[in-house]
């Protein structure tokens, strides 16, 4: 089945840079879109970035755009999101994802509809 881990959370000082990684199994990573999202305190889960199955084509939040970059290695079947400049605001739990549009629930963000999920890496942030 689908498995997705994070990795590479932690505590960082405001303005220092982390890079999270998500390692991919039991299906053909390199047809699938993949994503990032995050979940801070008494919100929402968000979209933070997701890519395309080639790794040409990425899509971005707002908070996200010219601080954060999302890549892929299909031959190791990884995804990143490297986060630069951070933020209090960007203390959160991140949580990678894989395209699936036909699992109930899946949640659209960047044209894509993501339906598989990992656990989650906490990403705090401390000023």
């Amino acid at each position: 089945q689908v498995k997705l881990l994070e990795s590479g959370g932690g505590l960082v000082q405001v303005g220092e840079s982390l890079t999270l990684t998500c390692t991919a199994s039991g299906f053909v990573f390199d047809n699938y879109a993949m994503g990032w999202f995050r979940r801070a305190p008494g919100q929402e889960r968000e979209g933070v970035a997701c890519i395309g199955w080639s790794g040409i084509s990425t899509v971005y939040g707002d908070f996200a755009k010219g601080r954060f970059t999302i890549s892929r290695d299909n031959a190791n079947n990884k995804v990143y999101l490297q986060l630069t400049n951070m933020k209090p605001e960007d203390t959160a739990m991140y949580y990678c994802a894989a395209q699936g549009a036909d699992v109930p629930g899946a949640e659209y963000f960047g044209g894509h509809d993501f339906g598989y999920w990992g656990q989650g890496t906490q990403v705090t942030v401390s000023s």
